[in-house]
């Protein structure tokens, strides 16, 4: 959201387009209705900041099997009639 250079009101993005990778050309139009400027803005990339994190596959962990488990009394067998 960009503010209205005429009144200083709020002013929605109505439309945008690339003009290469790192720069936007976009219109704005202020919400207020008895200004209803519309401007252009230009939006580009001046800085990276961070760049992304290289991603390193995770260390491969043995696998154990589970323990057995251990049943008591008359659930150790399977219930017949």
């Amino acid at each position: 959201m960009m503010h209205c250079p005429f009144c200083k009101k709020s002013a929605h993005a109505r439309t945008s387009r690339y003009l290469s990778e790192n720069v936007k050309q976009r219109y704005h139009q202020c919400t207020n209705i008895e200004c209803s400027a519309t401007f252009r803005t230009t939006e580009a990339i001046d800085e990276v900041i961070r760049p992304p994190a290289e991603k390193t596959p995770p260390a491969a962990e043995p696998v154990t099997p589970p323990a057995p488990r251990k049943v008591q009394g008359c659930y150790s067998l399977p219930y017949r009639h």
